[in-house]
């Protein structure tokens, strides 16, 4: 037979409410009557009816994150992160992958994961504004990154252009002028390569060093796609005394195939990305890259949707929320 909550009571020898207390997350429990609970649980195996409480509260304590892809490494760890603070606030994390494809992203915004969820963090590269106006439903969203800049959204994301003209400036104060760029996305000047582009030219800009677009690389924001990017650089006799990774996963594999071509990192090239993913500091040579404040992004998305679930945030406007970023300065670009 099932095991109850009235199992659970008399195993812990707690009253029934006491179990669902601490089942709910009820902040005003002693720790010690906590744990009792929680040992029963865990004896017993006790799995509690999360659809027949929601349909009681009205609340499933569930936040929905949707990323385009957990095979690169940001988005994995900025997953973790999230997942740490909501755990923190008494909520748990569902994720889901879009595959960056307008169909997977609206069934994340109309469809049963949404209906598990209390609110969404929503990371969209396809939809539009209107779309997703028309498709979120009355259950609060807070955007991820650059995509949707809408005053109809609540939006948390990083500084891009400043960051990028930030490492551009390092690099241009160590003495290069030919910094390639590599993970540029053709006609962008919106989303994540477009704004890190233009911080790129705001440095050279201000530097007097003239733009060539012949040092900018088109390119998926992958290992190989930078090794093949800076190959390309190579094999084409283009000069460059630098690379810029529009993120690390970039810059990591075009640092691997300077590397195996017997070029000096960083006394023949430099190298830098951004993300300061977990990686970037075990490469050899440790990459120089941009702190984008990943932790802020997580603690601030996730204040401002359960606040938003909770009714602690008025959600007549949109709030926009830009973290603050760092340079970590390594080896690959002293």
């Amino acid at each position: 037979m099932a095991v109850t909550m009235n199992d659970v009571a008399r195993a812990a020898g707690v009253s029934l409410k006491t179990v669902s207390n601490v089942l709910n997350d009820y902040e005003f429990i002693r720790p010690a009557t906590r744990q009792k609970v929680l040992d029963a649980i865990a004896e017993l195996g006790y799995e509690a009816n999360l659809t027949a409480r929601s349909l009681r509260s009205g609340k499933t304590r569930m936040l929905g994150l949707v990323l385009s892809d957990l095979s690169i490494p940001y988005y994995a760890e900025l997953a973790s992160r999230l997942m740490t603070v909501a755990a923190g606030r008494g909520y748990r994390v569902l994720v889901e992958q879009s595959g960056a494809t307008a169909a997977h992203e609206l069934s994340a915004l109309q469809g049963p994961f949404r209906q598990l969820t209390d609110g969404l963090l929503f990371t969209p590269l396809t939809l539009d504004a209107g779309t997703i106006a028309a498709h979120r439903g009355a259950k609060p969203v807070v955007m991820l990154g650059e995509h949707i800049a809408d005053p109809r959204f609540d939006l948390v994301t990083m500084k891009n252009a400043e960051a990028a003209a930030a490492i551009t400036g390092h690099l241009l104060a160590g003495g290069r002028r030919r910094i390639a760029v590599l993970g540029a996305a053709a006609g962008d000047t919106a989303d994540s390569p477009g704004l890190r582009l233009n911080g790129y030219r705001q440095a050279l800009d201000a530097a007097g060093v003239e733009f060539d677009p012949a040092l900018v690389v088109q390119c998926d924001w992958r290992r190989d796609a930078g090794a093949s990017a800076v190959g390309g650089l190579l094999n084409s006799g283009t000069g460059f005394d630098a690379v810029f990774g529009l993120n690390d996963t970039v810059a990591l594999g075009a640092l691997h195939e300077l590397l195996i071509r017997g070029i000096k990192v960083p006394d023949d090239v430099a190298v830098a990305g951004f993300d300061d993913i977990d990686e970037a500091r075990f490469a050899s040579p440790s990459l120089t890259t941009v702190s984008p404040g990943m932790a802020e992004i997580a603690e601030r998305s996730i204040k401002l949707l359960i606040d938003r679930i909770e009714g602690a945030e008025p959600a007549e406007e949109g709030l926009r929320v830009e973290a603050g970023f760092e340079l970590k300065v390594r080896d690959s670009a002293p």
